[in-house]
Parts: structure tokens; C-alpha cells; sequence
């Protein structure tokens, strides 16, 4: 229903009669509709010289959909914002606001001035109840059970590390939601910019920098309040580092996300920041980086020219084909590639305490049992799960050997896919 949805889109918005006085309220309903139950992460209203482009994210990959004609794409984002609460008078400065759309899915709506008019893109959160606790995620057994143990620490901090939209937030959010759901009471407090989704059991705050209340600030205050537990929603600056980092040594568990291309780099990058060694070293749990690569659809094909790993070491790999069920991308959801980065009293905490570069630091924690990012893609191509061309897109064009891998089985040792 939700694929037969998408691909009407366009039909249904060129039946609709743009002298009817409802134009805009029935085309915003029509695309929030198809981008919902499709499982879009975010809808993009674009406008041009030719007309207001809809585009959804779907598994990671922005995808054009739809288009407005020009003359109706002002009474359309008018329309959005009308939702959202913002004022639709201003159309010369950006705004945010929410849609609430019931039940577990609610719509965090951003507008931005352009040369054509204001673009708006629309977030989805929620989904429907999906991926609320850590069992939800897809995540590694060894990688799941090793995060349940962290979070019945009583002090130390966990950071979930990635790229824009890698998931980061949904797993800080099991995360909190798995301890709220623990038999013994724990006091959970948040401090976001914005709250995204209300958590049952969870103390949720904003940040308020009108009253001067920013993350390292509001994380100052909120120690006052007999947390046990502190997620603070993205580390951004130093201030924040500092603060959080020195909540995790006085006895609070921290969660934070951050951006950074491994786990390795993210303790590298907080080193840069200035946060002194000894404070990394003592206050880091563990640092977990995490992609989302889509899923290869069931009509993959099997791959037999090796130029078609696009130099992974890997001995057998699928092809995306394109069908009707994936509307030709080859593609049918994703998949979670996590490192988990361990800190500990090991050689990996004396090289931190020496202050040694991101190579360094992840060639340790390989050594000491880390299963990088690069490993997970390739076990993941060899099983069929995704391609090689989308290990790329996630991971990037870089060398991997086999070492990076550990991928060292030959090709004759396989058997076909099953399909």
C-alpha cells in the first residue's frame, strides 16, 4: 500500500484543482501521507524556476517524487508552516517548528529563504514504533551485549559517533529507553536542541539560549537535579565536551552523540578540541560509530566480474538489479555497520593518556578485539546483505586490505546465494 502510495504521488497531485480554496491543504496531506507510510526520514519541498520539487529521503538516498507548479509552491509551504505553528508572514528568515501527527509519529518542520522562495524539509520521528530499544537496531550480538553491560555502569560516558543522519540519536534514544524500562528505578534526565521524541520515564529538557541556557550551561544545572543518568544530544563545542566529560567522572552515567567518521577519529577529535588526556582516558566507556548501508533487494543478482567489488576484499558479492518492489533502486531498507571502541585500562588508555593520532588508536583497539566499520561492510557484502557499491557511498572511496577486513577466505569456497 505505502509503494503504491509513492508512485501515485505524482497523479494525485496533478488531479488535484488548483482553484479549489483546500489546493494546499489536500497536497500538503498528500505528501505527508506518502512520505510517512513510505518510511521516508525526510520530505523536501525545493523550490525553482520551474516549480516546487518534492523530493523523500528513503534508506539514506534523497529521491525526486513529485512537483507543484510555480505559482502555487508559496501557498503550499504557507500551508506547512500553518501546521507547524510558525509565522507565515516571515518568509525572509529561517524557522522550526512541529507537526504532531498522533499516535508515535511526529514532524519536525525547518524552513529556509532561497532565490525562488522558501524551501522546507520535513523530518519524520517516530516511525511508527520501530526501533525503540537496543534489540530493535539490528546491532551485532556481540556489539548489543556488550552495550547493555555499559549501561548498567554507574558512572563514565558513552558516546554513539557518526555521520549526519547515521542513525545516532535513535540508538541514544533505546538507549535511554531500555534503562527507563529496567526493573530497578534509575533517575534519567535529557538535554537536547531539540527534543525529537518524548521519552516515558525520562526528564526531557531543551536548550533556551533566549534565557542563556545552551548545552554546557543547561548541563551545569541539570546536575543539581540527582541525575543518575545524563543523555546530552550532540556535543558540539568544547564547553559541552568539558562538561559532559566531567559529569562522567563525578559519578553520572553520560550519553552524548557526536560527529566523527570512526571511533577511533572521535577520541582524536575530542583530543583536538582540548580535552585534556587524562579526562578521556578516565571518562570514556566506550565509543561506538555506526552507518546505515541499504539493503539489497531480493531481485539482487549475483556479481561475477571481480571489478565489480570496486576493491573490497571480499570473495563473492551481490548486485543491485531494480524492481518493481524497490521502484527500481535495487534497494529495500538498511542495515546498521557499528565499531564499538572500548576504552578501559588497556594499551588503547595509556596511548590516549600519550596523546596518539586516530591510526594509532584504532590499530590498538583492532588488536585488542575491535571489529571495525570496514569488517562489518565486508561481512556484510560476502553474506549478500548489501553491495559493494553501497559499502562505497557509506564508507567511502578509501584502501581497505584485507587486514582492515579481516576478510580471507578465497572465492572458491563459497556456495551460490540463495535466493
Amino acid at each position: 500500500m505505502a509503494q503504491i502510495l509513492l508512485d501515485r504521488l505524482p497523479q494525485d497531485v496533478a488531479a488535484l484543482d488548483p482553484a479549489d480554496p483546500q489546493y494546499a491543504t489536500r497536497a500538503v496531506d498528500l505528501v505527508l501521507a506518502a512520505g510517512r507510510d513510505c518510511g521516508a526520514s525526510d520530505v523536501h519541498l525545493l523550490p525553482s524556476a520551474e516549480g516546487l520539487d518534492v523530493r523523500m529521503r528513503i534508506d539514506g538516498v534523497l529521491q525526486p517524487v513529485a512537483r507543484f507548479a510555480a505559482p502555487l509552491a508559496a501557498n503550499v509551504v504557507a500551508r506547512l508552516k500553518v501546521l507547524s505553528e510558525l509565522l507565515t508572514y516571515r518568509t525572509d528568515v529561517p524557522q522550526e517548528g512541529r507537526i504532531r501527527g498522533g499516535g508515535d509519529v511526529e514532524m519536525r518542520v525547518s524552513t529556509f529563504p532561497t532565490l525562488h522562495g522558501e524551501k522546507a524539509v520535513v523530518r519524520f520521528f517516530g516511525g511508527c514504533g520501530q526501533y525503540r530499544y537496543l534489540s530493535d537496531l539490528g546491532m551485532p550480538d556481540d556489539v548489543r551485549a556488550a552495550f547493555e553491560r555499559l549501561l548498567g555502569e554507574t558512572g563514565g560516558a558513552i558516546l554513539v559517533t557518526g555521520p549526519a543522519g547515521s542513525g545516532k540519536t535513535t540508538t541514544a534514544y533505546a538507549c535511554l529507553r531500555e534503562l527507563a524500562a529496567r526493573p530497578a528505578p534509575r533517575s534519567l534526565v535529557s538535554l537536547e536542541d531539540p527534543i525529537e521524541v518524548p521519552l516515558g520515564g525520562v526528564a526531557q529538557s531543551q536548550v533556551n539560549p533566549q534565557a542563556g541556557i545552551d548545552l554546557s550551561v543547561g548541563l551545569r544545572f541539570l546536575m543539581r537535579q540527582d541525575p543518575e543518568v545524563i543523555l546530552v544530544g550532540e556535543i558540539r563545542d568544547r564547553a559541552t565536551a568539558e562538561a559532559a566529560l566531567q559529569a562522567s567522572l563525578t559519578g553520572h552515567l553520560l550519553l552524548s552523540t557526536f560527529h566523527a567518521g570512526s571511533a577511533a577519529e572521535a577520541v582524536g577529535r575530542l583530543a583536538d578540541m582540548g580535552i585534556e588526556p587524562y579526562v578521556l582516558r578516565s571518562g570514556l566507556l566506550a565509543v561506538i560509530n555506526q552507518r546505515l548501508a541499504r539493503r539489497l533487494c531480493s531481485c539482487a543478482r549475483e556479481g561475477d566480474d571481480p571489478t565489480a567489488a570496486l576493491g573490497l576484499p571480499v570473495g563473492r558479492f551481490r548486485l543491485p538489479t531494480g524492481c518493481a518492489a524497490c521502484r527500481g533502486t535495487g534497494y529495500q531498507g538498511r542495515l546498521l555497520l557499528v565499531e564499538m571502541l572500548i576504552v578501559g585500562q588497556t594499551e588503547l588508555g595509556r596511548a590516549i593518556l600519550g596523546r596518539s593520532d586516530a591510526g594509532a588508536l584504532e590499530r590498538l583497539a583492532v588488536a585488542a578485539g575491535m571489529i571495525t566499520r570496514w569488517r562489518r561492510a565486508c561481512q556484510a557484502v560476502e553474506s549478500g546483505a548489501t553491495s559493494p557499491a553501497e559499502v562505497r557511498r557509506v564508507l567511502g572511496l578509501g584502501e581497505v586490505t584485507r587486514e582492515d577486513a579481516w576478510v580471507v577466505v578465497s572465492r572458491t569456497e563459497f556456495t551460490p546465494f540463495k535466493k
